[in-house]
């Protein structure tokens, strides 16, 4: 549902991140521009529900009041359903939306879609990655191939130096 700006190149650090429209959990359609002015740490992860993915978003959640005081906004991406999702935020009452990515389309543009060892099987999956987005829109900090547990106090560490 990529369609405010159909892209064909990954993004770069440095650069402005191409405008994208994708479903939240809000029962929206969020919108890169409508947090223009605001940080954005948009954090990819494989599963919901999972116990890497389900112990990163607690941690942001927990640190969801401080990241506000940075003026920053914390948002998940999967591709699960909005119904997972949903499911998901109940269950542990988290207070940032995540952003469904069922077509890859997100994903593809920060390139986090790689093969995958899955008990001896190659899988194609999201590998835990996370963005941080300046008040102006551009990138400003990339993080790949993360450790789940501590990742979310890492991130607000890199946020407060910006």
């Amino acid at each position: 549902m990529i369609k405010e700006h159909q892209v064909a190149a990954k993004i770069e650090l440095g650069k402005k991140v191409p405008a994208f429209k994708i479903p939240s959990s809000r029962g929206e359609t969020f919108s890169l521009s409508s947090l223009k002015g605001k940080k954005i740490v948009l954090y990819f992860y494989p599963k919901d529900s999972t116990p890497g993915c389900t112990t990163e978003s607690i941690e942001f959640n927990d640190l969801l009041p401080k990241f506000k005081k940075e003026n920053t906004e914390v948002i998940g991406v999967s591709r699960d359903s909005l119904k997972s999702h949903d499911k998901f935020i109940c269950k542990y009452d988290f207070k940032f939306q995540l952003l469904s990515d069922e077509e890859e389309e997100l994903c593809g543009l920060f390139d986090v879609i790689k093969e995958k060892n899955m008990y001896g099987k190659k899988v194609m999956g999201i590998e835990r990655s996370t963005f941080v987005i300046d008040e102006d829109g551009k990138l400003v900090g990339e993080f790949r191939k993360i450790k789940a547990e501590g990742h979310a106090a890492e991130m607000l560490k890199f946020v407060k130096s910006l």
